[in-house]
């Protein structure tokens, strides 16, 4: 389809689950692609699949919690392909779980790091360089916890999810006049890393599963596809939007 044709991505989050999948979907779209986390053999093993299939990409390994990483994923981009386009921070952690009276303040904070503030400090270069090219998309994943449906034992990664929310659409407001467009997309449960450790048993899966309308957890392609759409041309009046793709979850408890 060529959705992206043209364009240049960053992808965090990408050494699997919902960011490898995107990643590999931008660059089928016509996207060159750079790829970020933590675990370096990872990307490139990402980056040689997207190569191998005609595609563009390149990776730099990193801590999302760094404001330099984020700096230094933007001038990549520029350096590699001229320019920054699309954006989805998808770099994320369940945090610490269990009781709130028992969370600690570490580990409360650390969740606040990777899932809020790495998420502003990367869109804060990532939009400077999109408004110097005529505008530009910024994604954040966001999820359903915390917006339409709550779960005991999470409060960390609900309360630091639920922020993007916020963050979303103040920057939408703030740089909508400058044709970047800022959105959030809400994920239900997806088979990835994250879900299977945070659902360890049949009986866990089994209640996950039953808590959608569709009965059945996503897998990360679709949730790409949805991603893709908030990138792409396709979407080129949407801003500001918590958009959820979450199997209907958020209409059924049963």
């Amino acid at each position: 389809m060529n959705r992206l044709n043209g364009k240049v991505a960053i992808v965090t989050g990408a050494s699997s689950g919902i960011g490898r999948a995107t990643a590999k979907l931008f660059a089928e779209e016509g996207a060159k692609v750079i790829v970020g986390a933590r675990r370096g053999a990872e990307l490139e093993s990402l980056v040689a699949e997207i190569k191998a299939t005609g595609g563009e990409a390149a990776a730099l390994a990193g801590d999302v919690r760094s404001e330099d990483y984020h700096k230094g994923l933007v001038a990549l981009a520029v350096e590699r392909y001229g320019k920054l386009d699309v954006a989805f921070n998808n770099a994320g952690t369940l945090g610490e779980a269990g009781p709130s009276t028992e969370v600690s303040e570490a580990g409360f904070s650390d969740a606040l790091a990777i899932n809020l503030t790495a998420s502003f400090l990367a869109a804060k270069h990532q939009i400077g360089e999109m408004v110097k090219h005529g505008g530009g998309s910024v994604i954040f994943t966001s999820t359903f916890v915390g917006y339409s449906f709550a779960f005991p034992g999470v409060a960390a990664y609900a309360a630091s999810k639920s922020g993007l929310i916020g963050l979303t659409q103040a920057l939408a407001a703030e740089f909508g006049p400058q044709n970047v467009r800022v959105n959030a997309v809400l994920p239900g449960a997806v088979d990835t890393d994250m879900y299977r450790e945070m659902n360890d048993t049949p009986d866990k899966q089994n209640f996950i599963t039953n808590l959608h309308a569709l009965k059945r957890v996503a897998g990360p392609e679709e949730l790409a596809r949805s991603v893709l759409y908030l990138a792409s041309d396709d979407a080129s009046f949407v801003t500001g939007t918590a958009s959820l793709v979450d199997g209907g979850a958020s209409i059924t408890r049963t």
